[in-house]
């Protein structure tokens, strides 16, 4: 029976907790004590040391030769029984009522995924003694090595999915090998864009090439001051203003015509003017002189459009800020800002093999060779089949006489599991080793099995250097979360009804798959009210993070942690009572 004295003991716990969550909150919202870009100062400390440390902290000084497997298990249960679940609903279920992959991935982080360090730790130590927080670090290891990791996983592989139905809708099953530049960081294309480049062997497979776009990087080195045409003073090239208001524009005929690698027009003098490049179609006013190409391609020539992206002046990764980077908050540098310009060309035209071998298949956006070039190059040498191309044509893979695949064989076409393993595992691993997270654990879990093994005590200074930034850890969390809500435009963004479903899915599913599970694993007494009332903790913040950065239901997620965060406290609570009884 659960007495008055341990809910006071439960609640002087956690709602310290909840006061810093509300001091931020004030300080952004009622008080304006903190800026959007202080408060992202603040959210990026966390992130990279107060948070890392906090699990170094809490990982180095559990003993891992004393875990209790039954309870580790019937964790790992809970999530693959949810898992199989998603799985077998999506294939089983009719049509309209089975879940895409984005569900998937949303539902299991609802489910699965609580905020077990933050809220966890303090709560269940509360709840049930000493034992139950040994417990949540070992569930804590498990989240960072293998949980979030294969929720990265689950993202990549959408954005890979989504990458090559779009880039390769026909030939995706030709494709043999991806190359990706070491400066492309995701497969998603939000927040930067990509381009693929697919080289056709002789046996016709396809290698294919990731990089970023020649737009991207040139849009990144834009953001350095540069001479101005206009007056001779230093400006940004990006305006940090997202509103398409009249104004003058600092984004200049020269950039225009070197991202789309072309020559700049003869400048008329410094005439500073308001800019139209703010429109959504981008008017190219005729040339006097006479063209180097004609307008209409050949009457027997196929027509193919050529798609060029350039970054709208209205929208920069410097601009104002409407979230926090570390909770992913803030507008990322996504493709909102590019601009599509589409011009009609011959088909023919986009592959024109050259005597010596050189192909002159491809466009780029600087320094790449003209349209004139390739279509003198083709009236020299005649049209030819395609041996290389850049995804930004819409040029086929296949010859034309080819038959053309139906419907059904496009949604199943996909290149070898192998190719598209080692591609995602690739990108996992780019962003794992960019994460402090990932280092405070895997260092805390090695010396934690070095230090219990050989009974090695860790050096003081170095001891006395972490706790004095993980005891502040909790705090700075909450207080981050706090300024996290604070500049969010509504704590509710989804919408009524699919808040109610998350909260369903994240107070009762969750818990109650794990009860099943622990039962399962012969967990009983105390060991299964920890198992329980743990799954009923608040949304876990990573999920969110990663939810926001692909954008794969991030209204839901952040929705999720905030209200979640809000009615945790009451239902762990009734668990906790309910349990006890």
């Amino acid at each position: 029976m659960i007495s008055w004295h341990d809910l006071y003991t439960v609640l002087s716990a956690v709602v310290p907790l909840y006061v810093a969550m509300i001091l931020a909150y004030g300080s952004v919202r009622w008080w304006g004590i903190f800026s959007p870009d202080q408060c992202s100062g603040i959210n990026r400390f966390v992130a990279i040391f107060a948070v890392p440390l906090l699990s170094f902290h809490f990982i180095s000084t559990n003993d891992p030769y004393a875990m209790n497997l039954r309870f580790v298990a019937a964790d790992t249960l809970q999530k693959l029984l949810v898992l199989v679940g998603l799985v077998l609903w999506s294939r089983i279920a009719p049509r309209r009522y089975s879940t895409s992959l984005d569900w998937s991935i949303t539902v299991f982080s609802l489910s699965t995924l609580p905020n077990t360090l933050v809220m966890g730790i303090p709560l269940l130590i509360a709840m049930y003694g000493p034992y139950s927080g040994s417990l949540m670090v070992q569930i804590v290891v498990l989240q960072c090595i293998i949980w979030y990791t294969l929720l990265l996983f689950l993202f990549e592989y959408r954005a890979a999915k989504l990458l090559i139905s779009d880039q390769f809708p026909d030939t995706a099953g030709s494709i043999v090998s991806f190359r990706i530049d070491p400066d492309v960081m995701s497969l998603d294309g939000g927040r930067e864009v990509l381009q693929t480049d697919a080289e056709v062997a002789a046996d016709g497979k396809i290698h294919v090439t990731l990089r970023r776009s020649s737009a991207s990087r040139r849009s990144l080195s834009l953001m350095t001051p540069r001479p101005s045409n206009l007056t001779g003073a230093e400006i940004y090239s990006l305006n940090s203003s997202r509103n398409p208001t009249p104004r003058g524009s600092n984004f200049n005929h020269s950039d225009f015509f070197a991202m789309v690698g072309g020559a700049p027009p003869l400048s008329h003098g410094p005439t500073p003017r308001q800019s139209n490049f703010e429109e959504h179609v981008v008017q190219v006013q005729p040339d006097t002189r006479p063209p180097a190409v004609p307008m209409k391609p050949p009457a027997n020539h196929d027509t193919k459009e050529l798609h060029m992206f350039v970054w709208s002046s209205n929208n920069s990764p410097v601009s104002d800020v409407g979230g926090l980077p570390v909770f992913g908050g803030g507008r990322e540098f996504t493709g909102d800002g590019a601009k599509e310009i589409r011009m009609v060309v011959p088909a023919d035209h986009l592959a024109a093999p050259n005597g010596s071998g050189k192909e002159e298949g491809e466009f780029s956006f600087g320094g790449g060779k003209r349209l004139e070039e390739v279509v003198e190059a083709e009236r020299e040498n005649g049209p030819a089949e395609l041996s290389k191309l850049g995804s930004s044509s819409t040029a086929e893979l296949h010859p034309k006489g080819g038959r053309e695949p139906s419907d059904q064989d496009r949604t199943q076409q996909m290149p070898p599991a192998s190719v598209m393993t080692r591609l995602i595992l690739i990108m996992v691993w780019r962003k794992l080793i960019r994460n402090p997270n990932t280092y405070s654990s895997l260092i805390g879990l090695v010396w934690s099995l070095i230090a219990f093994r050989w009974h090695i005590m860790m050096p003081k200074i170095i001891e006395k250097s972490i706790s004095i930034l993980s005891d502040a850890g909790l705090g700075m969390a909450m207080f981050s979360l706090g300024l996290f809500m604070a500049l969010q435009p509504k704590i509710i963004a989804c919408g009524n009804s699919t808040a109610t479903f998350a909260m369903a899915v994240r107070f009762f599913v969750g818990p109650a798959v794990m009860a099943v599970a622990s039962i399962v694993m012969g967990l009983r007494g105390t060991l299964l009210h920890i198992a329980v009332v743990q799954a009923a903790l608040p949304q876990g913040i990573v999920p969110f993070v990663f939810a926001k950065e692909y954008n794969v239901h991030p209204a839901i997620l952040s929705t999720a942690v905030i209200f979640g965060m809000l009615i945790a406290l009451p239902f762990t609570l009734v668990y906790y009572i309910l349990l006890g009884l």
